[in-house]
């Protein structure tokens, strides 16, 4: 199973429990040592984005506030909050599916990564699984609006 495939099971699972279908995976040396999906609901935490409960778990897993050398595959474009915890914690590599014109931070709104102030940035790789993520955001929404519509 791919690293994005994993995420969108973390997505799917984050749907089921009635939270935004986002899912995230770290990865070091290609083995998971995290994964998560949403859980702001569940939790009553605004900062549980997927992001951040995997870069947690993550640095509980490696026993470091840095996950250098690690990866981060999450199905939607980081927010600001989850672009800095990113840029905090040294992730090498940013693997993402759908942007997010709204509320991303990465290739949209503020672009963190581009600005002088952004300590570290990692290589940023958009677009991966970007159908299936876009896709399982939008019929997400749209049982939320209609739940008659079967999505």
């Amino acid at each position: 199973m791919t690293p994005m495939a994993r995420a969108l099971d973390e997505a799917r699972a984050a749907a089921a429990r009635g939270e935004t279908p986002v899912g995230a995976v770290v990865i070091r040396d290609g083995a998971v040592i995290a994964a998560a999906g949403n859980r702001t609901r569940e939790l009553n935490d605004p900062t549980a984005h997927a992001e951040m409960l995997a870069i947690r778990a993550a640095c509980v897993a490696t026993g470091s506030e840095r996950l250098v050398g690690c990866d981060l595959h999450v199905t939607l474009e980081p927010c600001p909050m989850c672009a800095g915890a990113i840029s905090f914690a040294r992730i090498r590599r940013l693997y993402f599916g759908a942007e997010d014109p709204k509320g991303g931070a990465v290739t949209s709104g503020v672009r963190l990564y581009g600005q002088p102030t952004c300590h570290h940035a990692p290589e940023v790789y958009p677009g991966i699984g970007e159908t299936e993520s876009a896709e399982l955001l939008r019929a997400f929404f749209r049982a939320r609006r209609d739940p008659m519509s079967g999505g």
